[in-house]
């Protein structure tokens, strides 16, 4: 095992940076392609009975190629903006990446309105041969969501105006973010950088830096309520004109999940929240303090001694890997030794982590600002499990590698649970074992708590939006408001620019970029729980569940898979049982 780097390797994917000639021309192949589809979809009319396979499956096969050199393409952009905030030719790039996507957009409108045409029967027969069946759940998924959306001339403009509106608004929120700097202590610090201080042992640095970025996401408020209301606006209208009025018809669509799932699973958490409430007393009185503050909710409780270098981290990592799956620690080792993971601690990059994935490389790419933290070893394994999760999925059509955001995280979550079971087992002393069963209490409270307090505000504000524009004021209450709530009022100061800081607010891919965590987190715990009663077995079984995430609902999911039904409380009060057997560990302990 050598020594693992701590910044990834770009060039083998393209040669270059955001001046790569090699990256110039797949674009120009890519576009070759786009225009073919285009071409081929114009001239392509509904088959009249099963015998007329031939232009149907040229144009699946057409869509998959597009759909995975615009997916590389994409992820690289993306890899480069992360790791430098002030690359122009990357902005530009994003740009090409956004008119790109738009074009297949509308490609795909027009694909799906064709479907429609199709006759039932027709359509039905066709799925059952032998070149669609694979994919049959995908295709018939968008002739069922086209149904729902206008015909294919406005349903193109919109994907058009979107460019340079709606995503435009995003990527203004990124440009302006990326200009944001932090003084502290004599030196200068990305917003990133700074919020990173908010776990520090010292609650005076803790304070320093909640109140410096107060202080800055104010200055700039103004700026971020016309973003957020502009890029909501542009949605708000898209649902009007598709007669659309419940506006997570899109994120519960695009996760292939209920409303009843979504309600039992928060109404579960609703009423077990209460047992989180005493942990929030006694952490304030560990730290010394009446009341919490929103800035010490993640404040470890002990000295952070338990620090692990890069290398520490990566070696138990793969050790603790390899007692549940051999398969997933193979390919961490994979990742670590061919540099797929940016990690290090420098000015410039974003703030935050994500896992992207590569299809046409087969490779995926992890960033991350490593801190040596248990906090920070979680969630470089967090990474590694949506890394992963990809990896099972590279031997499946392109269709069916198209897994939601809630699926996605229950593979990182299931790392992570992984990761940090193992570091409370092997904790040396008690009060180290005390740091790290906090560590993971914290997990669930940011999951019930901070979780729900972003889709709460989320479901206000947009009602409050349909009615006009928010102002920066409301927007201030609202979050606020949803704090108090998904705390239940255990904090003694809130954090009002909570929807100005958090990148979610403002991603335009999809919207209510929260709850998905949240049954992530808890539709693990069942998987993790399987896990530990069947043992070494299991791992053949999980990674059938990981690549049937992209081929059928999560209902359909869990019922093959686990046997339950997300849509009655029973599966979720089962998961929190699982969450309260730490937080009690933890309570038994102090």
């Amino acid at each position: 095992m050598g020594t693992y780097e701590m910044t990834w390797d770009l060039d083998s994917i393209f040669q270059g940076g955001s001046d790569s000639e090699e990256m110039k021309e797949y674009v120009r192949k890519t576009e070759h392609l786009m225009d073919d589809l285009e071409a081929f979809i114009r001239t392509f009319t509904p088959p009249k009975n099963t015998d007329q396979t031939e232009d149907l499956n040229k144009i699946v096969e057409i869509v998959q190629m597009v759909t995975k050199q615009l997916s590389e393409f994409g992820a690289f952009v993306s890899c480069l903006s992360a790791q430098n905030v002030h690359d122009k030719k990357a902005s530009i790039w994003q740009s090409k990446r956004s008119e790109l996507g738009a074009r297949l957009g509308n490609a795909l409108t027009e694909m799906d309105q064709v479907f429609v045409q199709v006759d039932d029967d027709v359509w039905k027969s066709l799925l059952n041969q032998a070149p669609f069946k694979t994919i049959s759940f995908v295709l018939n998924e968008r002739r069922s969501l086209a149904k729902d959306k206008l015909e294919v001339g406005k349903e193109s403009l919109i994907n058009d105006l979107g460019v340079d509106g709606y995503h435009a608004w995003g990527q203004m929120y990124d440009a302006l973010v990326a200009k944001l700097s932090i003084e502290m202590n004599g030196e200068k610090l990305s917003v990133g950088q700074a919020s990173n201080q908010l776990d520090n042992p010292d609650r005076s640095v803790r304070k320093e830096a909640f109140d410096k970025l107060q202080e800055t996401w104010g200055e700039v408020s103004d700026l971020f309520t016309e973003t957020l209301n502009h890029l909501s606006g542009f949605r708000l209208q898209t649902y009007k004109h598709r007669h659309w009025e419940n506006v997570l018809k899109e994120p519960l669509d695009y996760n292939r999940m209920s409303q009843k799932t979504l309600d039992a699973m928060w109404e579960t958490i609703t009423e077990y929240k209460k047992h989180y409430v005493p942990y929030m007393k006694k952490k304030a009185e560990k730290l010394g303090l009446e009341q919490l503050s929103f800035y010490d909710v993640e404040a470890p409780i002990g000295e952070a001694d338990q620090k692990m270098s890069f290398q520490e981290g990566a070696e138990f990592i793969i050790q603790q890997f390899r007692k549940f799956s051999p398969k997933m620690a193979d390919f961490a080792e994979m990742a670590f030794e061919k540099r797929w993971i940016e990690a290090e601690d420098r000015p410039g990059k974003q703030p935050g982590g994500f896992c992207t994935s590569f299809p046409d490389s087969g490779e995926t790419r992890i960033f991350m600002t490593y801190s040596g933290s248990p906090s920070s070893v979680a969630t470089l394994a967090h990474e590694l499990g949506h890394a992963y999760h990809q990896h099972v999925m590279d031997e499946l059509p392109e269709l069916n590698q198209g897994y939601a955001m809630n699926v996605a995280e229950t593979a990182s979550t299931f790392a992570e649970m992984i990761v940090a079971d193992a570091a409370v087992k092997e904790a040396a002393t008690e009060a180290e074992k005390l740091v790290l069963l906090e560590d993971k209490v914290q997990r669930s409270v940011a999951f019930f708590m901070n979780i729900h307090a972003r889709f709460l505000f989320e479901t206000r504000f947009y009602e409050e939006r349909k009615l006009g524009v928010v102002s920066t004021e409301r927007l201030n209450e609202l979050m606020t408001d949803a704090q108090k709530e998904a705390y239940v009022q255990t904090l003694d100061e809130y954090d009002p620019t909570f929807w100005a800081s958090k990148l979610h607010f403002h991603i335009t891919d999809v919207p209510f970029y929260n709850f998905p965590y949240t049954f992530g987190y808890l539709f693990s715990m069942g998987i993790y729980a399987k896990a530990l009663e069947v043992g070494p077995t299991f791992e053949d079984r999980y990674i059938a569940l990981l690549q049937d995430t992209g081929r059928m609902t999560v209902e359909e999911l869990a019922k093959k898979h686990l046997d339950v039904d997300l849509e009655k409380k029973d599966f979720w009060v089962h998961a929190l049982k699982l969450c309260l057997s730490d937080l009690e560990s933890f309570m038994d302990l102090v």
